[in-house]
Protein backbone atom coordinates (compact mmCIF):
# COMPACT_ATOMS: atom_id res chain seq x y z
CA UNK A 1 0.00 0.00 0.00
CA UNK A 2 3.03 2.18 0.92
CA UNK A 3 4.31 1.00 -2.35
CA UNK A 4 1.40 2.67 -4.62
CA UNK A 5 1.21 5.43 -2.66
CA UNK A 6 4.65 6.49 -3.17
CA UNK A 7 4.74 5.44 -7.21
CA UNK A 8 1.42 8.08 -7.07
CA UNK A 9 3.26 10.86 -5.52
CA UNK A 10 6.46 10.87 -7.47
CA UNK A 11 3.79 10.64 -11.06
CA UNK A 12 1.98 14.04 -9.83
CA UNK A 13 5.18 15.82 -8.90
CA UNK A 14 6.80 14.43 -12.85
CA UNK A 15 3.15 15.97 -14.09
CA UNK A 16 3.34 19.08 -12.04
CA UNK A 17 7.00 19.59 -13.29
CA UNK A 18 5.99 18.99 -16.79
CA UNK A 19 3.15 21.96 -16.45
CA UNK A 20 5.67 24.08 -15.22
CA UNK A 21 8.01 23.48 -17.87
CA UNK A 22 5.53 24.70 -20.24
CA UNK A 23 3.74 27.57 -19.43
CA UNK A 24 7.15 29.19 -18.78
CA UNK A 25 8.08 28.49 -22.69
CA UNK A 26 7.15 31.89 -24.70
CA UNK A 27 6.85 33.09 -27.79
CA UNK A 28 8.87 36.46 -28.51
CA UNK A 29 7.57 38.95 -31.17
CA UNK A 30 10.27 39.64 -34.18
CA UNK A 31 12.50 42.01 -33.34
CA UNK A 32 12.15 45.45 -35.38
CA UNK A 33 14.36 48.54 -35.91
CA UNK A 34 13.26 51.41 -33.78
CA UNK A 35 11.73 53.94 -36.09
CA UNK A 36 11.46 51.83 -38.97
CA UNK A 37 8.07 50.85 -40.62
CA UNK A 38 6.72 48.73 -43.56
CA UNK A 39 10.76 47.47 -43.99
CA UNK A 40 11.44 44.17 -45.71
CA UNK A 41 12.88 41.33 -43.95
CA UNK A 42 16.11 40.44 -44.69
CA UNK A 43 18.53 37.02 -43.95
CA UNK A 44 19.79 37.39 -40.42
CA UNK A 45 16.31 38.50 -38.97
CA UNK A 46 17.21 42.56 -39.65
CA UNK A 47 15.04 44.90 -41.52
CA UNK A 48 15.87 47.48 -44.08
CA UNK A 49 13.81 50.62 -44.88
CA UNK A 50 12.25 50.54 -48.01
CA UNK A 51 13.96 52.48 -50.97
CA UNK A 52 12.41 55.45 -51.90
CA UNK A 53 13.59 57.23 -55.36
CA UNK A 54 16.11 59.82 -55.47
CA UNK A 55 15.08 63.21 -56.02
CA UNK A 56 16.25 64.52 -59.34
CA UNK A 57 16.55 68.85 -59.05
CA UNK A 58 14.39 71.26 -60.70
CA UNK A 59 15.63 71.27 -64.44
CA UNK A 60 15.63 75.18 -65.05
CA UNK A 61 14.03 76.18 -68.61
CA UNK A 62 16.20 78.23 -70.36
CA UNK A 63 14.33 80.55 -72.96
CA UNK A 64 15.71 81.29 -76.34
CA UNK A 65 17.80 83.95 -77.22
CA UNK A 66 15.66 87.33 -78.70
CA UNK A 67 16.91 88.64 -81.88
CA UNK A 68 17.59 91.73 -82.10
CA UNK A 69 16.45 94.04 -85.02
CA UNK A 70 19.49 94.56 -87.72
CA UNK A 71 21.76 97.30 -87.00
CA UNK A 72 24.61 99.15 -88.99
CA UNK A 73 26.85 96.88 -90.94
CA UNK A 74 24.44 93.90 -90.32
CA UNK A 75 22.96 94.31 -93.80
CA UNK A 76 24.20 93.27 -96.86
CA UNK A 77 21.53 94.61 -100.55
CA UNK A 78 21.49 93.12 -104.07
CA UNK A 79 18.82 93.90 -106.61
CA UNK A 80 17.95 91.90 -109.55
CA UNK A 81 15.66 92.99 -112.24
CA UNK A 82 12.68 90.60 -112.33
CA UNK A 83 10.34 89.65 -115.33
CA UNK A 84 8.43 92.58 -117.09
CA UNK A 85 4.86 92.20 -117.45
CA UNK A 86 2.11 94.11 -119.20
CA UNK A 87 4.07 97.60 -118.61
CA UNK A 88 5.20 96.68 -115.15
CA UNK A 89 8.53 96.41 -113.99
CA UNK A 90 10.12 95.03 -110.84
CA UNK A 91 13.43 94.67 -108.71
CA UNK A 92 13.42 92.45 -106.46
CA UNK A 93 15.63 93.14 -103.32
CA UNK A 94 18.07 90.86 -101.24
CA UNK A 95 18.69 91.72 -97.75
CA UNK A 96 21.46 89.13 -96.50
CA UNK A 97 23.04 88.87 -93.41
CA UNK A 98 26.62 90.42 -93.73
CA UNK A 99 29.99 88.63 -93.10
CA UNK A 100 30.42 88.10 -89.06
CA UNK A 101 27.43 89.56 -88.24
CA UNK A 102 25.47 87.82 -85.50
CA UNK A 103 21.77 86.81 -87.02
CA UNK A 104 18.82 90.53 -86.23
CA UNK A 105 15.97 90.46 -87.44
CA UNK A 106 13.76 92.97 -90.16
CA UNK A 107 10.40 94.01 -90.29
CA UNK A 108 8.77 96.49 -92.10
CA UNK A 109 8.74 98.23 -95.46
CA UNK A 110 12.98 99.18 -96.51
CA UNK A 111 13.12 102.93 -97.95
CA UNK A 112 13.92 103.20 -101.24
CA UNK A 113 14.89 106.28 -103.85
CA UNK A 114 15.63 106.76 -107.30
CA UNK A 115 19.28 107.56 -108.57
CA UNK A 116 20.53 108.21 -111.77
CA UNK A 117 18.58 107.82 -114.67
CA UNK A 118 16.08 110.37 -114.02
CA UNK A 119 13.97 113.02 -111.81
CA UNK A 120 13.98 111.74 -108.26
CA UNK A 121 11.27 109.04 -107.05
CA UNK A 122 10.65 108.24 -103.86
CA UNK A 123 8.80 104.73 -103.47
CA UNK A 124 5.48 104.67 -101.98
CA UNK A 125 4.85 101.97 -99.43
CA UNK A 126 2.16 99.50 -100.31
CA UNK A 127 1.44 95.33 -98.94
CA UNK A 128 1.52 94.59 -102.10
CA UNK A 129 1.54 94.81 -106.05
CA UNK A 130 0.95 93.02 -109.52
CA UNK A 131 5.15 92.46 -109.36
CA UNK A 132 4.71 90.80 -105.62
CA UNK A 133 4.02 91.76 -101.87
CA UNK A 134 2.16 89.93 -98.85
CA UNK A 135 -0.61 87.69 -99.67
CA UNK A 136 -3.77 89.09 -99.93
CA UNK A 137 -5.92 88.88 -96.52
CA UNK A 138 -2.76 89.73 -94.85
CA UNK A 139 -1.24 94.07 -94.05
CA UNK A 140 0.66 93.54 -91.38
CA UNK A 141 4.48 93.08 -92.24
CA UNK A 142 6.41 89.74 -90.87
CA UNK A 143 9.55 89.98 -88.66
CA UNK A 144 12.38 88.43 -90.77
CA UNK A 145 15.41 86.97 -89.52
CA UNK A 146 18.76 87.29 -91.28
CA UNK A 147 20.67 84.14 -90.41
CA UNK A 148 23.63 82.93 -92.86
CA UNK A 149 22.11 81.22 -95.86
CA UNK A 150 18.51 82.64 -95.33
CA UNK A 151 17.93 86.42 -96.51
CA UNK A 152 15.34 88.02 -96.81
CA UNK A 153 13.57 89.72 -99.76
CA UNK A 154 11.05 92.68 -100.77
CA UNK A 155 9.94 94.04 -104.19
CA UNK A 156 9.76 97.19 -105.57
CA UNK A 157 7.34 97.49 -108.69
CA UNK A 158 6.41 100.44 -110.93
CA UNK A 159 4.74 101.20 -114.60
CA UNK A 160 6.63 101.59 -117.57
CA UNK A 161 4.51 103.80 -119.12
CA UNK A 162 2.70 107.66 -118.28
CA UNK A 163 -0.97 108.18 -118.21
CA UNK A 164 -0.32 109.69 -121.80
CA UNK A 165 1.35 106.60 -122.97
CA UNK A 166 4.94 107.74 -122.97
CA UNK A 167 7.91 105.91 -121.86
CA UNK A 168 9.11 106.18 -118.56
CA UNK A 169 12.98 107.63 -117.35
CA UNK A 170 15.34 104.22 -117.00
CA UNK A 171 17.37 104.40 -114.02
CA UNK A 172 20.13 102.30 -113.34
CA UNK A 173 20.21 102.50 -109.60
CA UNK A 174 18.27 102.99 -106.50
CA UNK A 175 19.17 103.98 -103.15
CA UNK A 176 18.21 101.10 -100.26
CA UNK A 177 17.13 101.51 -96.69
CA UNK A 178 16.76 98.45 -94.48
CA UNK A 179 13.37 98.90 -92.47
CA UNK A 180 14.11 101.04 -89.12
CA UNK A 181 17.67 101.42 -90.19
CA UNK A 182 19.74 104.89 -91.52
CA UNK A 183 22.54 102.52 -92.99
CA UNK A 184 21.98 103.60 -97.04
CA UNK A 185 23.10 101.04 -99.45
CA UNK A 186 23.64 102.10 -104.05
CA UNK A 187 22.25 98.79 -105.68
CA UNK A 188 22.69 98.93 -109.59
CA UNK A 189 19.95 97.71 -110.92
CA UNK A 190 17.67 99.33 -114.03
CA UNK A 191 13.84 99.98 -113.50
CA UNK A 192 11.99 102.05 -116.28
CA UNK A 193 9.07 103.42 -114.37
CA UNK A 194 7.65 107.18 -113.32
CA UNK A 195 6.34 106.03 -110.07
CA UNK A 196 7.65 103.48 -107.75
CA UNK A 197 6.18 101.07 -104.83
CA UNK A 198 7.90 99.13 -102.27
CA UNK A 199 6.66 96.10 -100.71
CA UNK A 200 7.43 94.86 -96.76
CA UNK A 201 10.54 92.28 -96.47
CA UNK A 202 9.71 88.65 -96.37
CA UNK A 203 11.39 85.27 -95.89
Amino acid sequence: MRYRTGILAALGTLVLGLAACSSSTTTSPPATTPGVTGGARVAGGSTTAPATPPSSPDTPITAPARQTACGTGQVDVTAAVMSPGTGHRGVKLTFSLAAGATPCTLTGYPGVDTGAGGPLLHADRTPRGYMGGLPQGSDEPPTVTLESGRPGTAVVEGIAVDASGDHCPLYTDLQVTPPNSTDTRTVTVTIDSCALHVHPVTG
